[in-house]
C-alpha cells in the first residue's frame, strides 16, 4: 500500500530532506510550509504525485483546514514530520527580544502541538500512524538559546506524552535530535559569522558535519516496519556530541589530544 506522508517546514533543510526521502521511497508527500512557493518548487521537483500546501503553522485554523483538505485528496495520513522551525541567535535570558521568544515558541512548540493535533486525530481515527517531532541537542543540555533550547526541551516531553495518547490507536510517536545540521538556516549563520563550522565539527565524537540527509535516514527508520516496537523516543543524531561534551570537559585531562 502506498503510504502518504505530510512534512511540516518541508520546503527547505531537515523537512525537504525528508520530503525528498519518503517521495524516493515511493510515498505520497504532501510538502507543507509558511514559503508555499518554494513548497510548490520542491514538489514539481520531487514529481511522482508530490503536492503542496502554503500554511504557517502557528495558524491552527489554517492547519485543520489543510488536514481535512489533504484526508479527502489522499486519506487520513500515514506519516507526519514535524520540520517546521526557527533559530535564534545567542542571546541570554535577562536580555533577550521577548517578541523573538514569542515567535521562537509559537514556531517551534506551539507549530507543533497544532501539527500534532491535525493530523494525529486523523490517524487516531484510523488506527495506524507514524508521528516524528523534531527536537535537537539542546533538547538535553543547556546552551545560550534560550528560547529555542527550552522549545525544544518541551519537544521532548511532548513526544512522550503523546505517545502514551496515541499508541493504544497503533499510532507511534518519536522525535529526533539532531546536533548542529547545516541546513541553509545554519549555512547563512556560519556565513555571517555567526557559527563556526570548524567548532560544530570539534563539538562531537565524530569529526564531520552533519548534513540533512542523515537525519532524513534516522526519521524514515523510526516510521519503518523495522521500528514498530518504538515510541516515545527522542533518538539523538548528534555525531557523538552528547557523549563528546562531558568527556571533553573532564577537568582531569583527556589521555588524548581531543
Amino acid at each position: 500500500m502506498t503510504r502518504t506522508a505530510v512534512i511540516t517546514g518541508g520546503a527547505s533543510g531537515l523537512g525537504e530532506a525528508c520530503a525528498r526521502r519518503f517521495a524516493a521511497e515511493g510515498a505520497r508527500v504532501w510538502i507543507l510550509d509558511a514559503n508555499a512557493a518554494r513548497a510548490a518548487d520542491v514538489a514539481g521537483d520531487i514529481g511522482d504525485g508530490a503536492r503542496s500546501a502554503g500554511v504557517d503553522v502557528t495558524d491552527e485554523a489554517a492547519l485543520l483546514a489543510v488536514a481535512e483538505r489533504i484526508e479527502g485528496d489522499t486519506g487520513a495520513p500515514d506519516i507526519l514530520v514535524t520540520s517546521a522551525g526557527i533559530l535564534e541567535t545567542v542571546a541570554t535570558v535577562m536580555d533577550e527580544d521577548m517578541d523573538i521568544h514569542d515567535r521562537v515558541w509559537a514556531v517551534n512548540y506551539r507549530g507543533t502541538v497544532s501539527s500534532c493535533r491535525a493530523f494525529g486525530r486523523q490517524m487516531r481515527a484510523a488506527g495506524r500512524g507514524a508521528i516524528v517531532t523534531i527536537g535537537s541537542v539542546n533538547s538535553f543540555s543547556a546552551l545560550p538559546l534560550p528560547a529555542y533550547g527550552p522549545s525544544k526541551t518541551a519537544i521532548l516531553r511532548l513526544t512522550q506524552i503523546l505517545s502514551v495518547e496515541l499508541g493504544r490507536h497503533g499510532v507511534r510517536v518519536n522525535a529526533v535530535a539532531p546536533t548542529y545540521v547545516i541546513t541553509p538556516a545554519m549555512q547563512a549563520r556560519i556565513d555571517a559569522g555567526e557559527r563556526d563550522p570548524a567548532v560544530i565539527r570539534a563539538s562531537g565524537a565524530l569529526d564531520m558535519l552533519v548534513m540533512p540527509r542523515h537525519i532524513a535516514d534516522v526519521v524514515a527508520f523510526l516510521c519503518s516496519d523495522a521500528a514498530a516496537a518504538i515510541t516515545g523516543v527522542t533518538l539523538p543524531v548528534d555525531a557523538g556530541y552528547a557523549a563528546a561534551v562531558s568527556y571533553k570537559s573532564f577537568a582531569g585531562g583527556l589521555p588524548w589530544k581531543a
